[in-house]
């Protein structure tokens, strides 16, 4: 096969009734484009037949590609993985749920191929969600809209085409806690949309459930905004000039012969402070806790196994691939394997 023009990078994640539907229609895609091209499906480490089929589709169309995580490193990571591992001079990114029509990835081409560096798809329409949904994520856009630093795009996935240019400079992006939507807003480049009308999802269920939509939407305040640690240093501002007033007040209360009875009063003041100075120390706690996690220096991902790819494809910072996992694999000399790994680069 020669070197595909277009890559597409698909993170799977328990998706067993969606796979084929999923891999006919993108088969379908291919063979209507102008070049060769790639699908890179990413697991990331399912629990159900979903490792199967896609080792399945790869035995029957080799442009399908395997890529399996050895455990669950979350839907940014695993997004990034399929992208370090594209080889394709346009990169698309797209969910496995066929909420994400593959259709309107030839509008995309069409408007790299005008120029355009990084080509996101704008919903129109959000089909088959509820209303608490649409009202957080509309909230959340709006939010993180205001309060972020770069101009993020509303109502804007993860699906987009990436030129070879913007992927590389993504690549240098390596960062623990990643929003990667907002992380392609920061680089720049010429960026336009398309704008298309999402489908209901086909079978299963969401993968992101309110608490993993909490982390996430934690995740893009935190990554591209300071204005909480700014209102933090204006709320110890603001509360400091009133307990200040407030002790001037009591002082001068006592001076003129009045007391204030009781000890409500007292306590409903005291826990009101004593919960904003919480409120304050967590807004910093979070942000501490994340140089925490990027000191540490982990790996983004490890990956188990290829299917379709080589193993030494590339040296890639903060990854390890099943050629690295080689010199893990031989002990030392006069010592046997530890049990639990067999083949080189595959841990059991």
């Amino acid at each position: 096969m020669s070197m595909p023009q277009y890559s597409f990078v698909i993170p799977v994640y328990n998706e067993e009734e969606t796979l084929e539907p999923l891999c006919q229609r993108i088969a379908a895609l291919l063979d209507q484009l102008d070049a060769p091209a790639e699908v890179l499906l990413v697991d990331d480490s399912s629990h159900d037949a979903s490792y199967r089929i896609m080792c399945d589709v790869h035995a029957r169309d080799a442009r399908f590609k395997v890529i399996g995580l050895s455990r669950n490193f979350g839907h940014q990571n695993a997004i990034t993985a399929g992208m370090d591992l594209a080889s394709g001079r346009a990169v698309v990114v797209m969910d496995a749920d066929l909420q994400d029509p593959p259709e309107v990835v030839l509008e995309m081409i069409a408007k790299w191929k005008e120029g355009y560096h990084i080509v996101y798809a704008c919903r129109s329409r959000r089909a088959g969600e509820s209303w608490f949904k649409k009202s957080t994520a509309h909230l959340f856009y709006r939010l993180i809209g205001n309060l972020s630093t770069v101009p993020i795009p509303h109502d804007v996935g993860d699906f987009r085409l990436v030129d070879r240019a913007a992927l590389r400079a993504f690549q240098s992006l390596r960062e623990n806690n990643r929003y990667v939507r907002g992380m392609f807003s920061w680089l720049g480049f010429q960026q336009t949309a398309v704008y298309y009308e999402r489908a209901e999802r086909f079978a299963g269920e969401t993968k992101y459930p309110l608490k993993k939509m909490l982390k996430f939407a934690t995740d893009g305040i935190v990554s591209f905004s300071n204005v909480p640690l700014q209102l933090a240093l204006n709320l110890g501002f603001l509360f400091s000039a009133l307990s200040f007033l407030t002790g001037i007040s009591a002082v001068a209360l006592k001076w003129m012969g009045y007391t204030i009875p009781g000890w409500t009063s007292q306590v409903l003041i005291l826990s009101f402070f004593f919960g904003v100075q919480l409120l304050v120390t967590g807004m910093m706690g979070e942000y501490v806790g994340r140089i925490y996690e990027e000191v540490k220096h982990r790996p983004l991902y490890i990956v188990r196994e290829m299917h379709g790819l080589a193993s030494d494809t590339r040296a890639l910072r903060r990854a390890v691939l099943p050629a690295d996992l080689d010199e893990w694999r031989r002990p030392p000399i006069g010592m046997r394997a530890p049990a639990g790994i067999d083949e080189i680069g595959s841990l059991v």
